[in-house]
């Protein structure tokens, strides 16, 4: 099964997007965008740079475990991971993302 990007507007009205494996598990999350538009770029992104090893930064949360971020040419952050127990566990969540992202789909998320 194959990944997706899944649009959705949060309570304060703005835009974000997660990467969603096609098992469902979320494997990168957005920033927050005013616009659909410019959540788009940022897909668009997420595509581009996710080919790219160095655009990756492994990071560690005060809880002791890491997390990836994603970042863009201009070293903006444009989406994160969630926190994972060891880094060898990250490595697959990163090979996900590189694996997922450029043939994702893009869904409108169902409302709730």
């Amino acid at each position: 099964m194959a990944g997706k990007f899944e649009l959705k507007t949060i309570a304060n009205g703005k835009i974000m997007f997660n990467l969603k494996a096609g098992n469902g598990e979320i494997i990168l999350s957005s920033q927050q965008y005013k616009s659909k538009r410019n959540a788009l770029k940022g897909i668009e992104s997420v595509r581009k740079n996710a080919a790219v090893d160095a655009q990756f930064e492994i990071k560690t949360a005060a809880n002791g475990e890491v997390y990836f971020v994603l970042k863009a040419k201009n070293s903006q952050v444009i989406g994160k991971s969630e926190t994972y127990p060891t880094e060898a566990v990250l490595k697959k969540g990163v090979a996900s993302v590189k694996n997922n992202a450029p043939e994702a789909k893009i869904v409108e998320a169902a409302e709730k």
